[in-house]
């Protein structure tokens, strides 16, 4: 098991929507299949999706009658800790078996999904969503990634995934119904590097809208974007991270609003918002990979996924600018040192960690995020 030990310290925030957006293009490296370690991660999710304990459960109490073990409350989705945990590693399951269908792993994790996915667990999911005090339950990170598992079914061409799609249609439908409740009571963003953060939430949902055709969901988002980031001028980069963070707020942001501006629009307003973006072709030193002081510190190893999560976004800022655009050499340098330091971070050694960077460094591999 390798763990990243560099000895660098991390220093680390009228909007047009493109409507010809396609689906996802097949990761460039599922034509390479050894540059992914598919059974390495897909083993991490296996060991977890269904092992109950230990469990951090988010769970507003009604009655004597709701005292019950998570396999109960949420029978879907109980294992890897917590809810939103076990959703995205389902969606990690699912985006290895569609695109490395022969891997090793790939029964195993098909009858993973079997086994979760299935009408009943699905109907008693949607009442656990749907009972009083519930109206907030993982909004917005876990209902975001339980979107993008239905996006992974809806793109996948399988019986098998069509199957469990449609088991997971009512729990679509409420979580999508739960952000469009929210939405136009949100007065703010929520600019910060955890659960929470708008900006990444909202990628991962407007991603969802276009695969699921959800246009009241997409416009919803567009004017929403367009309040909360639109006028954004200086993002104090230099703070980050803070001392738990998986998500960047500044790079969230930027990420989140690449798939919203056009190309020479973006590249205006990621000047404003990131004006120190070296554009001398030095990127030396300009953002650093953080380091986690304890991996077994179910908080402090936060900082091995924001090392991931910034490598994808800062990949898809600079996909997003001219190809002329002084600022690519810098961003892209910093997208592969983070890439590096976040990927050898990614191990079982310790469940606090082994239970959810695996999805993080799928999204990030497979490219999951860019159009």
């Amino acid at each position: 098991m390798v763990r990243h030990c560099s000895a660098r310290r991390g220093t680390s925030f009228g909007c047009l929507l493109v409507v010809t957006l396609g689906v996802f293009a097949r990761p460039a490296a599922a034509s390479q299949p050894d540059a992914v370690p598919v059974d390495r991660f897909a083993r991490l999710a296996l060991d977890c999706v269904h092992r109950e304990y230990p469990n951090k459960i988010a769970h507003v109490l009604n009655g004597d009658e709701d005292v019950r073990p998570p396999r109960e409350l949420t029978p879907a989705f109980y294992g890897c800790f917590d809810w939103h945990s076990s959703v995205h590693a389902h969606w990690l399951l699912a985006r290895l078996v569609r695109f490395y269908p022969d891997a090793d792993s790939a029964g195993s994790a098909r009858a993973a999904l079997a086994r979760s996915l299935t009408r009943a667990n699905i109907v008693a999911e949607v009442q656990y969503f749907q009972a009083p005090g519930r109206a907030g339950f993982e909004r917005p990170y876990g209902v975001a990634w339980l979107l993008q598992l239905t996006a992974e079914l809806r793109e996948w061409d399988d019986p098998d995934a069509r199957r469990w799609q449609a088991a997971l249609a009512p729990l679509e439908t409420v979580a999508a119904l739960q952000i469009k409740e929210w939405l136009p009571k949100l007065t703010h963003p929520i600019r910060v590097g955890e659960h929470s953060q708008t900006a990444f939430a909202f990628g991962l949902i407007l991603d969802w809208a276009h695969v699921a055709g959800d246009t009241e969901m997409v416009e919803l988002l567009d004017t929403r974007i367009a309040d909360y980031y639109a006028e954004d001028r200086e993002c104090p980069l230099g703070y980050e991270p803070s001392g738990h963070d998986f998500l960047s707020p500044c790079l969230g942001e930027a990420d989140l609003m690449r798939r919203v501006r056009r190309t020479a629009g973006f590249a205006d307003w990621l000047r404003e918002l990131l004006p120190g973006i070296p554009e001398d072709g030095d990127p030396a030193g300009w953002l650093e990979p953080a380091v986690v002081s304890d991996a077994s510190d179910g908080k402090l190893v936060h900082l091995d996924g924001l090392n991931l999560s910034r490598a994808w976004m800062l990949e898809g800022i600079a996909g997003a600018l001219p190809g002329a655009d002084p600022r690519r050499p810098a961003l892209r340098a910093a997208a592969r040192e983070h890439r590096e330091a976040g990927l050898a971070a990614v191990a079982d050694e310790h469940y606090e960690g082994g239970h959810w960077l695996g999805s993080f460094a799928t999204y990030l591999v497979t490219e999951r995020g860019l159009k």
